[in-house]
């Protein structure tokens, strides 16, 4: 049967244990030393055991006392902080969060909904563009939060993730085979048109453009049609595509971080909440640098 623990007793247990007596423990929690040795033996009689003997010095831990310390602390910082969140004002306002068009389809729809859960009163300014574009914007103070494509995080920055940039083509389909290659990548902004082309040209394999656009969703629609193939983040492949084997012919492309920029001066819980639910949701995805 479920037993419920009364924080009260857990509490007078902590001080005493800190403090080492009665008194000083009822000085702290503004009790007297008669109600603070009530709540001892309460304790003592609800587990069975004797938490404290005394020595010279004062009250020393038993073995059993020892044992439930660092858990009795732990359930009083769990407690403390539910009371917290709880009891915190409910926030309102704005927040904008920039995030790369690719990641768009596989991640914001999921992380949009809890944070709607958590935060239902604040508003998210969704701000889909380019990577080097959202870090710009970021750096600028446009945006709170910005998840950016890049090679390496910067030291002011956060690794979400670290995943490899992979060749993708039709399900099915032999673009792929063909010479030069046809390529659909993104625009001059892209974070991952330098690294792909690059590859290309290290590989002296020739290509030619299908389509070199910022539309991910009329990029993709050249590479279903078979028309090309292109270059992107594993975590990020849609339906309909499917990655391109180590023996199509296509060079290795270095992976790339996804990297999580927050302003440290927000003041915002708000905004801390909707960063926690970007690393869960970027956590739950496996990196796959070294595939």
């Amino acid at each position: 049967m479920a037993r419920n623990l009364d924080t009260a007793l857990l509490r007078a247990f902590v001080a005493v244990a800190e403090t080492g007596g009665m008194t000083a423990a009822g000085t702290v929690l503004n009790l007297t030393q008669a109600a603070v040795s009530q709540q001892i033996k309460r304790l003592e009689d609800s587990f069975g055991a004797q938490l404290f003997e005394r020595e010279r010095r004062g009250l020393a831990l038993t073995a059993q006392g020892e044992r439930l310390l660092g858990l009795a602390k732990r359930l009083l910082a769990m407690n403390d902080q539910i009371w917290a969140e709880m009891t915190a004002p409910v926030e309102t306002g704005e927040i904008r969060l920039g995030i790369p068009y690719d990641l768009v389809p596989g991640f914001v729809a999921p992380v949009l909904r809890r944070f709607a859960r958590c935060c239902p009163r604040v508003r998210v300014r969704l701000l889909s563009h380019a990577s080097r574009d959202i870090k710009g914007a970021f750096e600028r103070g446009e945006i709170d939060l910005g998840i950016v494509e890049e090679p390496t995080t910067d030291p002011h920055g956060e690794t979400l993730m670290i995943d490899r940039l992979v060749w993708v083509g039709a399900e099915g389909g032999d673009a792929y085979l063909q010479r030069p290659v046809p390529i659909s990548i993104g625009s001059e902004s892209c974070s991952i048109r330098a690294p792909a082309l690059a590859a290309l040209r290290a590989a002296d394999i020739d290509w030619r453009p299908v389509a070199e656009i910022a539309n991910v969703d009329a990029l993709n629609a050249t590479v279903q049609s078979d028309l090309a193939v292109t270059t992107m983040l594993a975590c990020a492949v849609p339906p309909g595509l499917e990655i391109l084997p180590p023996d199509s012919g296509l060079p290795h492309v270095p992976p790339l971080a996804v990297s999580l920029y927050l302003r440290r001066d927000h003041g915002s819980r708000a905004v801390d909440d909707l960063a926690r639910i970007l690393r869960e949701a970027f956590c739950r995805r496996p990196a796959a640098a070294a595939a």
